[in-house]
């Protein structure tokens, strides 16, 4: 996933390290510290690694076609590449390691699933994609937000994700912390948008943040991608951005020191924005999970919307 510098945090005056930002007035919020994001990276590295220790390939592969990947790492090594081609396990191992697969969710009431899958991933390519991915975008929301409110959206989109998904496909197994970077790329954006009056260039910016959003959604067309983990994702961190992501508007922190041009802290659409996020957060993750657990099958209520995930063509077939 590609990004780049679209917004700008931390103290008044940090010097020459903020010419590459888009803000046009300094804040004098905390410049915090990331710690949880690399933890975050740590733990999914972690995770596979037991992962490929639960998967023991060559105990499980046995015939001459049928050789494990990189036989030297012992149990550690990968399944076949026409198993798997991301040089990770095997599905039933990640099935068994808390994999979302809509049966299991659904029939046999395994609800953590749609949280465990987030710190799983089908391969070693996977998993550095999305870390390498996770820490472009995810410190420096970090530094400049706090782990708190970070860690809130990259969880509660990443349980978005896993609804969305668990509605529409549920014929195949799904993992991977997609639907968690998905939604730090809607909070970026919901951000951007709420705190309008703080960015210089405001085009460039906002320019910006679509086309990387756009091309990362284009791609999850392809197939063997879960592009409705990502779109529930983003969905649930762009709403998320407008309650968690509020910075003063422009020229409130001058106010402050001026009583007869005293500015409101916050803008009145700051505040209607905040409201409406609320309510469709609450009720789209409440439907979801309703329509989840009575077993709905997303693609009954849309007919064209399995086109989000894979759109066929004559290269490849859905």
């Amino acid at each position: 996933m590609a990004n780049r510098d679209v917004e700008r945090g931390g103290k008044k005056n940090r010097g020459a390290n903020n010419n590459n930002y888009f803000y046009d007035e300094s804040s004098g919020e905390t410049h915090w510290t990331s710690w949880l994001i690399p933890a975050i990276v740590v733990a999914n590295l972690a995770v596979f690694v037991a992962v490929m220790f639960v998967n023991d390939c060559p105990k499980k592969i046995t015939g001459a076609n049928k050789q494990c990947v990189a036989r030297f790492l012992r149990r550690f090594s990968f399944q076949p590449l026409k198993e798997n081609p991301l040089f990770g396990p095997s599905s039933s191992t990640l099935e068994k390691m808390g994999a979302l697969e809509w049966r299991k969710v659904v029939h046999e009431h395994q609800g953590w699933r749609l949280l465990t899958c987030m710190w799983l991933h089908a391969g070693i390519i996977h998993l550095l994609t999305n870390m390498l991915s996770l820490i472009f975008i995810g410190i420096r929301l970090e530094q400049q937000f706090g782990f708190i409110r970070v860690g809130l959206i990259y969880l509660v989109s990443g349980l978005g994700g896993s609804i969305l998904s668990s509605l529409f496909l549920q014929e195949s197994i799904s993992v991977g912390a997609s639907g968690a970077l998905f939604g730090l790329l809607g909070a970026m954006l919901s951000e951007l948008l709420t705190n309008w009056t703080i960015y210089a260039n405001k085009a460039a910016a906002l320019i910006t943040l679509l086309f990387i959003i756009a091309i990362n959604l284009g791609l999850g067309m392809l197939p063997r991608v879960d592009n409705f983990a990502h779109i529930g994702g983003f969905l649930t961190g762009f709403c998320l951005g407008f309650i968690l992501l509020v910075r003063p508007q422009y020229g409130w922190e001058a106010s402050r020191t001026n009583t007869a041009r005293n500015k409101r802290k916050y803008s009145m659409y700051q505040y209607v924005l905040f409201v409406v996020a609320v309510v469709v957060l609450v009720v789209g993750l409440t439907v979801g999970l309703v329509m989840l657990f009575k077993g709905e099958n997303g693609n009954k209520h849309c007919k064209w919307c399995h086109y989000l995930s894979c759109f066929p063509t004559s290269k490849w077939t859905c």
